[in-house]
């Protein structure tokens, strides 16, 4: 997996994980912000929070573009500055701008800038990542590098909960208050004077920090104060990580010089553009297949990211905020790193060709054994107080850690020649996440046709555990499906391409947010369900032309084009 890859891999992914940590971490709290801060309900800061999503994988085709005509790594650079004064603005908004509109629209100028800095940086990184792979010699290592590097962008969404959590606590603390999830909606309420009966807030606030002698409307008004602020450090915590995501990648450019390109190096330009010439029917077929796993990744997208939406409020009006049993350590994101690290000495263990490095794998084991025994003995039993925000570090700890048995599996079915094509595994993982709603499904038939409850958070961490699966058939793959396939000259329009369709079907996110407390809960995830199922039929409706258009061998190409082609090599 890790062997001979490129230097240039390594910086480029860790400068990606700087800028993934504090985009997961503003992220986590996002839509439990908007509610807070400006008193929105599901439907109204559902459409913010998917708009606000749709924008940022919009933009990574202007970047794109612009990245084709200019210079991918400036690119990055200017995304990475631009990015920062988005969040510094976020981060104002949300403890100091206090009534009117202004801070509603000082909000979305900040979230203006991070998606176009997002458009800049992203997409062109990831190009920047297939160009290293453009050599006969590396191609076969392209799959595993896009893992690798998809891997490194879960290590710092994992830890994003537990920044965000940390900040809100660090806040909240300081006042005197405690978190409850009912808390931000009926301040809002009271404040509003939509509040009629104020017996249940007077109930929690005396239980969450209210002082002796403070009038209600007064707690209400500073506790949304202070968990907007508390909110708005984890923006801040965005801001320090762009700083070290531009510290690694301008002080690691010579690891990955070779895909420096700019106008003013013209012969690293014409290198970078060179390789095999498509005939034009080549190139029209594979934009067709390009924009035909488009169309299925658009609904892969929408259901995907219900975590920060629909999951999250199920999170928070539906689940118990306690944890018991050997579930409850995956609450401390330190004892999922350890077991994360523990899967990564196994695999090492049996990989390893001397007694040493065994020696070693087998001493780390220990060591994680010990840490997992200590995590076990000494978590409180049950973990309580848990926010909703905590449960999205479950779906990058388990990319993280289920990654290397991924690799191994596809490694192993590639050795055989068994392996699924690409679009073939962007269908299996449609069929994959509409078993994890399907799941959700079970979990919620207890709610009853009502949005509050206390069913088992194992029912989302098992779902989590489900929709992970399905991620890393599509995601990791779809992407190096796009470096590899798209035409040598459209590569950064294509790869925006990919984001468009990402962009779509996060916007197509608020339509679940939208139903929520319309329908029953669990008819909500039926409708999830039946959409991946459909589009997995899609899919593989049109998979012999899929796998045609992007195969190696001419003679599958010429049936997909329906001429004759030249034999080319795969770019």
């Amino acid at each position: 997996m890790f062997k001979k890859q490129p230097n240039g891999l390594y910086v480029l992914a860790l400068a990606n994980t700087g800028e993934r940590f504090g985009y997961y971490t503003m992220l986590a709290i996002f839509l439990l912000f908007l509610q807070a801060k400006f008193g929105f309900d599901a439907t109204i800061s559902g459409q913010i929070y998917a708009g606000f999503l749709a924008v940022v994988y919009f933009m990574p085709l202007i970047g794109g573009v612009i990245a084709d005509k200019w210079s991918f790594s400036k690119c990055v650079v200017t995304g990475i500055f631009v990015m920062l004064f988005g969040y510094l603005v976020m981060s104002l908004v949300a403890p100091w701008f206090t009534g009117n509109n202004a801070p509603l629209w000082v909000l979305i100028g900040g979230l203006f800038l991070i998606s176009c800095g997002t458009g800049l940086f992203k997409g062109n990184l990831q190009v920047m990542v297939g160009d290293l792979y453009n050599s006969p010699e590396r191609e076969g290592q392209r799959d595993s590098a896009f893992s690798i590097f998809y891997m490194a962008i879960n290590i710092g969404s994992m830890f994003a909960p537990m920044m965000a959590t940390a900040m809100l606590n660090v806040a909240l603390d300081r006042a005197g208050f405690t978190y409850n999830s009912e808390l931000p909606a009926l301040c809002n309420q009271l404040i509003a004077g939509t509040l009629q009966d104020p017996t249940h807030l007077m109930e929690l606030a005396q239980a969450n920090g209210m002082a002796a002698g403070q009038t209600l409307s007064d707690f209400a008004s500073e506790y949304i104060r202070v968990i907007s602020t508390g909110y708005g450090y984890g923006f801040g915590v965005a801001c320090i990580s762009l700083v070290f995501s531009f510290l690694v990648y301008w002080l690691g450019r010579p690891a990955f010089r070779e895909v420096l390109v700019d106008k003013k190096n013209a012969a690293a330009k014409a290198a970078a553009g060179t390789g095999p010439e498509l005939t034009p029917a080549q190139t029209k077929s594979r934009v067709i297949a390009l924009l035909l796993v488009f169309t299925v990744v658009i609904f892969f997208w929408m259901v995907f990211h219900q975590n920060g939406a629909t999951l999250t409020e199920f999170a928070k009006s539906c689940t118990a905020p306690e944890s018991t049993g050997a579930t409850r350590i995956g609450f401390n994101v330190w004892a999922l790193a350890t077991i994360a690290v523990g899967v990564y000495a196994l695999f090492s263990l049996f990989q390893s060709k001397t007694n040493k490095g065994k020696l070693i794998s087998g001493g780390i084991i220990l060591a994680v054994a010990v840490g997992l025994y200590f995590f076990y003995q000494y978590t409180p039993d049950p973990v309580t107080g848990i926010q909703p925000q905590q449960y999205q570090q479950f779906n990058p700890f388990y990319v993280v850690a289920l990654t290397p048995v991924s690799l191994a599996i596809f490694g192993y079915l590639a050795n055989r020649k068994k392996e699924p094509s690409a679009p073939r595994k962007i269908g299996y993982g449609m069929v994959m996440a509409a078993v994890a709603y399907g799941f959700m499904m079970l979990g919620s038939f207890q709610l009853g046709s009502g949005i509050n409850g206390a069913v088992s958070p194992n029912w989302l961490i098992t779902t989590y555990l489900l929709l992970t699966f399905a991620e890393l058939l599509l995601s990791p793959m779809g992407i190096s499906f796009v470096s590899k396939v798209a035409p040598p000259k459209l590569k950064g329009s294509m790869m925006g391409g990919w984001f468009v369709a990402t962009a779509v079907g996060n916007y197509l996110v608020s339509i679940p947010m939208i139903l929520w407390g319309k329908i029953p809960v669990w008819m909500l995830w039926i409708i999830l369900a039946v959409i991946c199922l459909l589009s997995a039929a899609f899919i593989f409706s049109i998979m012999k032309k899929l796998e045609a258009a992007t195969s190696d061998q001419p003679a599958i190409a010429q049936a997909a084009d329906g001429e004759k082609v030249a034999s080319e090599v795969e770019v």
